[in-house]
């Protein structure tokens, strides 16, 4: 069996009313995780060793369970859960910024609307289908309303209800995340995020789409293929890994 690291302690803070959860650890420049969808802070960024390598990287790590998962409040309205709500939640902690996948359509939307948050950006499992396409399907808010997994027949509905199971998470409000939260960025939007960006992506991803067009929309963006990874477990790579550090020795030394 693999071992993982112990769970940090949580702190909460309120966000115009709704109680975020978040861990602090390290000492340096700060860099703000968000994580994914139907994931938490700790299943997101400590248990694939993203804190520990930020941290010996010299940085410090701020991660949120964003509003429906882990720790942080449950809300059951879809429309509690639109991108620019969410990326408020995040606007309190100011740094850089790394997310993966609905993390990283939070951190395209608080880069657009508060640029003097966000030193820079590392946009992970999200490419081009932040502006083109949303995506996660709507189906799989069905499936985690389904009465068991039995009855869900469709192959990504089954593997995030399993996942929200092994989770213990709250389904019905991650079931009204994924339908509040499935937020189109504008081309002319993404056009507008002034921030240096790494885009990056697994080669076998068929969520996220690819890199190289978004990259290619941001002024300072860049693209990032990790090789041979579809989009969970991209997250924890070690190319990713590698090139985000590199990333951000360059751009927020």
């Amino acid at each position: 069996m693999p071992s993982f690291p112990s769970p940090l302690p949580m702190q909460t803070f309120s966000s115009d009313g709704v109680e975020i959860a978040y861990f602090d650890t390290g000492e340096g420049d700060p860099v703000l995780c968000i994580h994914g969808f139907a994931s938490t802070a700790h299943i997101n960024w400590t248990y694939p060793g993203w804190v520990e390598t930020l941290t010996k990287a010299g940085r410090r790590v701020i991660a949120l369970d964003n509003r429906g998962h882990g720790a942080s409040q449950k809300l059951y309205d879809p429309a509690a859960y639109h991108t620019t709500l969410m990326a408020e939640d995040a606007r309190r902690l100011q740094s850089v910024v790394l997310g993966y996948s609905m993390g990283s359509r939070i951190t395209a939307f608080l880069a657009r609307h508060h640029p003097d948050r966000v030193k820079a950006a590392i946009m992970g499992g999200l490419g081009i289908k932040l502006v083109d396409g949303v995506g996660l399907p709507e189906t799989i808010a069905e499936a985690l309303e389904a009465e068991t997994l039995e009855e869900v027949r469709d192959p990504q509905g089954r593997l995030f209800r399993a996942f929200a199971m092994q989770t213990k998470s709250d389904r019905r409000a991650l079931a009204a995340c994924i339908r509040g939260s499935r937020n189109l960025m504008t081309r002319e939007e993404a056009a507008a995020i002034t921030c240096p960006v790494l885009v990056a992506v697994g080669t076998r991803d068929a969520i996220a789409g690819a890199p190289e067009p978004l990259a290619a929309i941001i002024p300072k963006g860049e693209a990032l293929s990790i090789p041979d990874r579809d989009h969970m477990p991209a997250v924890g790579d070690k190319a990713f890994k590698a090139g985000a550090l590199a990333f951000l020795a360059r751009v927020a030394p």
